[in-house]
């Protein structure tokens, strides 16, 4: 029966209406009996239609003739009953048991013209598990108009229960229109719950005093469950819970997966050790027998090739931390090289081959001063290398030279290719032991684990369900807070896993996540940024690059073909008060940074102090870091009229107003000023990775800079606190969305494959570097590396780290949808469309490598930080 308004409503509107009626025609068949409403009621009746089709007829007839009247009037006047019913389907997920008989379920909806009753609905012998659809009619007395919300409450039979977890309600009403309800949320017994209607909305364009309501209540209750902690000095600030909520926590397939296989894969592994009666290592033969017990075809390849200097400087590029590289074009004081050295295998000296943009440095002075561990009574070593390579006309990255420490001196040489076999594979072991542990603490824990868990809570915190920022980025939080929540009670705790089996552990690990925040810059986050300010634009076989700037570029163009449909100009951003508080509390409890005035247009000074948590003032003691400048339009930051350059390395550069801008890190699509090629363009990344540009890593103002990877960078003054356009905006979101999905993949998935073969990266050195050359035997090395119960604590550790359950969730994957409208749920297509064209060309380079590259696959990068 009808029951919607059709006042003001085209034919188009009215064609669905009278195919309800009439058994859902076709449109040919609905042009003729348009035709027909004129005709005489007997007409009708004679040709043979039905009772309930004959008053659609009538309804139809009435309303073209009297469109100022609503669909409940004309069947009034038709002396109906004004009832009209709804069609309502929820769908939910049963993922633990249910003891309960039945489950009692309250729907209410509500419409621009009223409220429903409260309809209960009883369901009885629900499955213990998987998803479920449960239909009912909802009968009101009057049309409601456009449905707005509902609100949903369910009551238990028995006190053993678990929540019931809806994925979305749908509503059809009686004219055959859907209004579609995302939920994806548990509801426990005896809340109310509202949902929205799921069109999103920004704050400020909301009209309906209600729908306000509801929204700032959500937000309320939200602050209530994800309060922030400080966990530990000089470290982004996480979720005050020992537990996650209902809704954070891991799926029971996912759950007990970790839980089985980690135990089997510890069991087996201890078998091994305790079968073969390893203790310390006397050979390598005894890793390869612990590796064999999960080898993979990556682990096998790299366990024969991780000799080799070309492999060995492959995996600056291409193994798990492909961060750390830059080209130079002056050698570093500190390093005990001449520029005059001839390079080996070529008649060109280390002078003309920089000037020929071919040398590159790995700099890991940030481990500098960090207090090694002592494991089982045993003090551990790690060091603070440097290490020199050349790109030869292979375009295979040749390490030429290492300094096992930073400070030059008698006892610290420099290693070359030309010395002994054993003391060249020592110095490169210890290398990779320090590449071990940057990567595990600053590249991997802190941004991706913890920045990932800052902008979830964030986004929890302060944007409600229905605002678009919030419906784009939800999936990329999926089970991030669980997995950092176990980490800091298992992996990272003060006598957890890290702490038994790595270098870095204990004291040394909060020394070193404190020196990485503070070194952390908002371009390092952004990888065409990033790439550009290390002068890594034109490198060959750089897959991480290549893979990386192609999907940044896809994941932009979605961000922004999708918000632009939200925000349509500049002050939109700036007026939504939702949005402006995830950025601060982002930048405040993220990266530390001190809040700014009301006025943040005249906060140029940065003398405030720092008020950190401002859940908890009590708790805040990461104030002392100095504000250094005006973030939130870094454009500004310029004395007088002189056009911002870009140069965020060295501000006092950028005051030079004639020099084209080759580095806006906030806007790269307004880069089009100078000459000089831009490798950093989120539109278009694909020319960032061509040959023939000159490296644009910024050597030439600042050579010092450009050879050390690391350089304290006080305050982070490129986080922004706000947003003041779209451009902004879209770089930002695009970044979360980045870091928590591609950048992590990056650099976890791997794991188990570089690391499964010990040698490739001890987690620890158990003896001080070489002060001598020509000293190191083969007995040496074995001493330096650690025992075999280290060994097989690290094997297990980066196995689970590196595994994927079986449920998990892909770039690709949209299963649970929160957009409902047609122009995003387009752009998703779009985007899915694009990272399946992407899939299929990585796909097919890998076919011809001999160790693929596979971690940028959008078909193997989930979603989120989930593992």
């Amino acid at each position: 029966m009808l029951g919607q308004s059709l006042v003001n409503a085209h034919p188009e509107c009215l064609e669905g209406a009278v195919r309800r009626v009439v058994g859902r025609r076709s449109p040919g068949e609905f042009q003729h009996q348009r035709q027909q409403l004129s005709a005489p009621t007997t007409t009708k009746r004679r040709v043979g239609y039905k009772r309930g089709e004959l008053l659609g007829w009538c309804i139809c007839r009435q309303v073209l003739q009297f469109p100022q009247l609503s669909v409940t009037e004309v069947i009034s006047a038709s002396g109906e009953n004004m009832a009209v019913e709804y069609e309502v389907t929820i769908f939910t997920v049963e993922s633990l048991p249910s003891w309960s008989l039945y489950k009692s379920l309250s729907i209410t909806l509500e419409g621009t013209k009223g409220k429903s009753d409260p309809t209960c609905y009883r369901k009885f012998n629900l499955p213990l598990f998987g998803s479920s659809e449960i239909k009912f009619p909802l009968k009101c007395n009057a049309d409601l108009g456009h449905l707005l919300d509902i609100k949903l409450e369910h009551y238990w039979s028995t006190p053993f229960h678990s929540p019931w977890y809806h994925v979305k309600v749908e509503v059809e009403s009686p004219i055959g229109s859907i209004f579609k309800f995302p939920i994806h949320q548990s509801i426990s017994s005896g809340k109310e719950y509202f949902f929205r209607e799921g069109k999103a909305m920004l704050p400020q364009k909301e009209k309906n005093e209600e729908l306000i309501k509801h929204r700032q209540t959500e937000i309320k209750d939200q602050q209530k469950v994800y309060g922030w902690k400080v966990y530990e000095e000089g470290m982004p600030h996480c979720l005050e819970a020992d537990t996650p909520p209902v809704d954070e926590t891991f799926s029971l397939c996912k759950g007990v997966e970790l839980l089985v296989t980690g135990a089997w894969e510890e069991f087996k592994l201890t078998w091994t050790q305790h079968s073969e009666h390893m203790d310390a290592l006397r050979n390598l033969d005894q890793v390869e027998d612990l590796l064999k017990q999960k080898l993979t075809k990556k682990s096998e390849y790299i366990m024969n090739n991780w000799k080799k200097d070309s492999f060995f400087g492959s995996q600056f590029l291409n193994g798990l931390n492909p961060m750390v590289i830059r080209r130079i074009d002056s050698l570093p004081k500190n390093l005990s090289v001449k520029d005059d050295m001839v390079i080996p295998n070529s008649s060109d000296t280390l002078k003309c081959e920089m000037q020929k943009g071919n040398i590159f440095l790995c700099d890991y002075s940030i481990l500098d001063g960090v207090e090694a561990n002592t494991i089982n009574g045993k003090k551990q070593y790690l060091t603070a290398p440097l290490v020199l390579l050349h790109k030869n006309q292979k375009d295979e990255m040749m390490p030429i030279a290492i300094q096992l420490k930073q400070k030059p001196g008698q006892d610290n040489p420099v290693f070359f290719p030309s010395d002994s076999e054993n003391d060249w594979l020592l110095a490169k072991l210890y290398v990779r032991s320090a590449d071990f542990n940057l990567h595990e603490l600053n590249y991997h824990l802190l941004r991706t684990h913890l920045l990932a868990e800052v902008f979830a809570v964030s986004l929890k915190r302060n944007l409600p369900r229905v605002h678009p920022v919030h419906k784009i980025l939800i999936r990329h939080t999926h089970d991030t807070l669980q997995i950092n929540v176990l980490a800091r009670q298992k992996l990272i705790s003060k006598d957890g896993i890290f702490t038994k089996f790595t270098a870095s552990g204990g004291e040394g690990m909060i020394t070193l996540l404190g020196k990485s925040l503070s070194n952390l810059t908002y371009s390092s986050l952004c990888i065409p940024d990033d790439i550009e300010d290390r002068g890594l634009g034109d490198v060959k076989n750089f897959y991480y690059k290549e893979d990386g700037l192609k999907l940044w570029k896809i994941m932009h163009s979605f961000v922004k073909e999708t918000l632009s449909y939200y925000y349509e100009e500049d002050c939109d951003v700036k007026e939504d008060d939702e949005l402006q508080n995830w950025i601060k509390e982002i930048s405040v409890h993220g990266f530390l940074k001190e809040t700014k005035t009301e006025n943040p247009d005249k906060n140029t000074t940065g003398d405030q102090p720092h008020t950190g948590n401002t859940e908890n003032p009590e708790k805040n003691t990461t104030g002392d870091q100095p504000h250094t400048g005006n973030t939130e339009n870094p454009e500004k930051n310029t004395t007088g009229d002189q056009p911002h350059t870009g140069n965020t390395e060295n501000p006092e550069k950028n005051t030079t107003g004639d020099q084209p801008h080759t580095g806006n890190t906030e806007n790269p699509e307004k880069n089009t000023t100078g000459d000089q090629p831009h490798t950093g363009n989120t539109e278009n990344p694909e020319k960032s990775t061509t040959g023939d540009q000159p490296h644009t890593g910024n050597t030439e103002k600042n050579p010092e800079k450009s050879t050390t990877g690391d350089q304290p960078h006080t305050g982070n003054t490129e986080i922004p606190q706000r947003f003041e356009t779209k451009e902004e905006l879209f770089k930002f979101v695009t970044m979360v969305m980045f870091t928590c999905s591609a950048q992590h993949s990056a650099v976890n998935t791997g794991q188990y494959d570089f690391y499964g073969w010990m040698p490739n990266g001890p987690s620890t050195m158990q003896e001080p570097p070489p002060t001598k050359k020509g000293t190191v035997t083969e007995t040496t090395i074995i001493k330096a590396l650690p025992d075999i119960p280290i060994i097989t604590e690290g094997m297990t550790t980066v196995w689970l780290l590196s595994m994927q359950a079986h449920d998990s969730s892909f770039l690709p994957d949209f299963k649970q949808k929160y957009f409902t409208e047609n122009i995003p749920c387009d752009k998703i297509r779009i985007f899915q469309e694009r990272l399946l064209k992407l899939s299929k060309q990585i796909k097919k380079r890998n076919k011809g490598l001999g160790l693929s590259y596979t971690y940028l696959d959008p078909k193997l990068v989930e979603n989120s930080v989930s593992i």
